[in-house]
């Protein structure tokens, strides 16, 4: 890059810091909402390995800086979920926004999605932008990953027991300013931070865009986050209408600032407040349904009502290859063969070797794009997605355990959402049975079937498979699981994944 554009961005980001400074400086209650500073450079957060501008998609950063309430309950928190709180301190502070937006706004299509960032790995994540951008790009809509945790400000303990890497420590001269008084306050600032943009005056986040819909959604910690703000904040905040809560597990994160593995306060299982304001759709895998350092969905279940949607996703786990390599290269237009390659069985994931190769399945991904396409709708349009039957599970034979799941001849899953990746297998698939660091025991597996066993399943070859895999799959797009917009795509990976006869 020119030393003189170089020495620009450097200007414009110490212009940013200054006037951070000034907000800092002025009295920590902000009776108005928060203020809204951009800060131009390049954000820290990994949304991708490939260019967003040839796609129409510009990226900008936001410092948010106001004043958030921690909240409390009125009553011990009940496996209900139905919850009343109340405010109870109020405490300044200075975090980060990231926008995503069409750069053309005729390809707006009126929804923003507000991702809250994970930080189990010690830094803000963005996984629930890695498993539907293709769906987001294509579909037109706006992106907002919020840094609500302090651990992804400040930095402190993880609940993968990994380096902490936050942003003050990412980037001192960038970030150095900003302010996380804990996690008690992180429900405000998340609902600060949906706010804003509805102020479009105030806020330059979307630029000319101008919002209809503003959803929700968090993957992992933040969807056991968000289960919490769903049955105690949000009936209070009333920002957000509609959740897309991905992979969460059985309990609920506290409204204290300890860890979700501290939260010695809440039931260990906890449901969706029946009474729910606006949509809930939550996915849930294997991994999630059964547990393992924190209790499973299986004590969590409760059946769908009119604005809650339940779809349990059998030969899924917790995060898979798409997570941890495909979804950063699938930009739409990438080289199918690349595509196919990051699929390939590996039992090494980011440096770390595992057990056994790591869960490949694609449907964890195409299915949490067909919710968030089924969410918007629903909103939009009043028509409720799909119902799924749950996974069938079979009871544990010692008091305490966690279930089961009750496989077929194929070592598959039964019950749950079907795809062609179960209906019509090539490898047995789990969320469960890995191991190896701190990925191990989320990473599920893979085990590719032998040629003797795709000889018995499919006694005419590659031609036989795929005939069969098309047919399921069809029936997976005509129950609204599977996007249409994905039909191709999909037959085009199964066609180089099947390495049996042809």
């Amino acid at each position: 890059m020119p030393r003189g554009i170089m020495g620009f961005g450097r200007r414009c980001v110490h212009a940013g810091l200054r006037t951070l400074a000034f907000f800092l400086a002025v009295s920590g209650v902000y009776a108005e909402g928060p203020t809204v500073v951009e800060v131009p450079g390049t954000p820290a957060l990994l949304l991708s390995n490939f260019d967003l501008a040839p796609l129409g998609y510009a990226t900008s950063e936001f410092f948010v800086l106001g004043a958030a309430s921690s909240y409390k309950f009125s009553a011990a928190p009940t496996s209900d979920g139905r919850w009343n709180v109340a405010p109870v301190e109020t405490a300044s502070y200075a975090t980060r926004i990231v926008a995503v937006r069409p750069t053309d706004p005729r390809k707006f299509n009126g929804t923003v999605v507000v991702e809250w960032l994970n930080v189990s790995g010690g830094a803000d994540g963005s996984p629930d932008w890695n498993a539907v951008h293709r769906e987001l790009i294509r579909g037109g809509y706006a992106y907002v990953g919020v840094s609500a945790q302090k651990v992804g400000v400040e930095g402190g303990t993880n609940v993968m027991g990994m380096a902490s890497n936050p942003l003050k420590k990412a980037n001192p001269e960038r970030y150095g300013r900003l302010s996380h008084p804990g996690d008690g306050f992180s429900y405000d600032i998340f609902s600060q931070a949906g706010s804003i943009l509805r102020t479009s005056a105030v806020s330059k986040v979307l630029g000319p865009l101008v919002p209809k819909r503003v959803i929700a959604m968090g993957e992992s910690q933040s969807a056991v986050f968000l289960t919490t703000y769903v049955n105690a904040v949000d009936p209070l905040a009333k920002v957000y209408e509609g959740f897309l809560i991905h992979s969460r597990f059985g309990g609920s994160a506290s409204l204290e600032s300890v860890p979700i593995t501290a939260a010695s306060n809440q039931p260990q299982f906890v449901k969706f407040r029946t009474d729910l304001r606006a949509p809930v759709i939550t996915v849930i895998t294997e991994t999630d349904l059964l547990g393992g350092n924190l209790p499973g969905f299986h004590g969590a279940r409760q059946p769908d009502n009119q604005r809650l949607r339940v779809w349990e996703v059998p030969g899924t786990s917790h995060a898979d290859s798409y997570t941890f390599m495909v979804g950063f290269l699938d930009s739409g237009s990438a080289p199918l063969e690349k595509v196919a390659a990051g699929y390939e069985p590996t039992s090494k994931i980011l440096g770390i070797q595992l057990a056994k190769p790591v869960n490949n399945a694609p449907q964890h991904h195409y299915i949490v794009e067909a919710a968030l396409w089924n969410l918007d709708r629903w909103i939009r349009t009043g028509k409720a997605p799909p119902k799924s039957v749950p996974m069938k599970l079979r009871e544990a034979e010692q008091p305490g355990a966690p279930p089961s799941l009750v496989l077929d001849a194929n070592g598959l899953a039964e019950g749950g959402v079907r795809t062609p990746w179960v209906d019509v297998p090539i490898a047995r698939l789990s969320g469960v049975g890995n191991s190896g660091g701190p990925l191990g025991g989320l990473a599920g597996i893979c085990e590719p079937f032998d040629a003797a066993t795709l000889e018995r399943l499919y006694p005419g070859g590659k031609s036989a498979y795929l005939k069969k895999f098309e047919a399921s799959l069809a029936s997976a797009i005509k129950a609204g699981f599977i996007l249409p917009a994905d039909k191709q795509d999909i037959l085009n990976l199964a066609a180089l994944a099947y390495h049996g006869s042809d």
